[in-house]
């Protein structure tokens, strides 16, 4: 394992896709850097912006490297597998935060390896690493109503209704990637599977 983890949160870039489903991952790193007080950075090496520092108590804390991609989502495996490598991180100390459309909206899972389930950013991800064992924090985005498409869907804005409740899940998935750093997967998952959906 390393002594450093690096923690991504997968989108698209540009100000069009910025509300979007598909960028949730990057809603959630840009709340937990707002809770450090730092601002990203260009990345050293590869696309993405990056913040250097520790989650939790001063002088206990978890090195921990904040990233946001900066290029399209089925391009995400490049950024992630440069970063580890220029950090030292073995994947199974990568931890990726991403929408998921498997998942009810305002749903949170936490777990090491398994599908991809169609994500084109997870499966770029993969190939890039070479393992699936990283770790995912799934945010619930739900599926499009009647026969809407997939694609569409994770590409279009939050409802109405999804933006009342949108600060508190970015909050909650937020708090769950670090309890998931400082705390190990088993307390995450016992933590916030058991989260009521609003």
């Amino acid at each position: 394992m390393s002594a450093t983890r690096l923690l991504i949160g997968l989108g698209n870039p540009g100000p069009e896709y910025a509300s979007t489903r598909h960028n949730i991952g990057q809603m959630v790193l840009d709340a937990i850097a707002a809770q450090t007080g730092s601002a990203f950075k260009a990345a050293r090496r590869g696309k993405a912006q990056v913040i250097e520092g520790y989650l939790g108590a001063p002088g206990k804390g978890v090195r921990t490297i904040l990233a946001r991609t900066t290029c399209y989502m089925n391009e995400s495996g490049g950024p992630t597998r440069a970063l580890a490598d220029f950090y030292s991180i073995a994947p199974e100390d990568v931890v990726v935060v991403h929408d998921d459309v498997d998942l009810p909206f305002d749903a949170i899972r936490l777990k090491r390896g398994g599908g991809e389930g169609g994500h084109n950013g997870l499966r770029d991800v993969t190939k890039a690493l070479g393992t699936k064992d990283y770790l995912r924090v799934r945010v619930g985005v739900g599926r499009p109503t009647g026969r809407g498409d997939t694609a569409d869907h994770v590409l279009s804005s939050f409802s109405a209704t999804e933006r009342k409740v949108l600060p508190i899940l970015v909050e909650d998935a937020a708090e769950a990637a670090e309890m998931l750093i400082l705390e190990g997967l088993e307390a995450a998952q016992q933590r916030f599977h058991g989260r009521e959906v609003r």
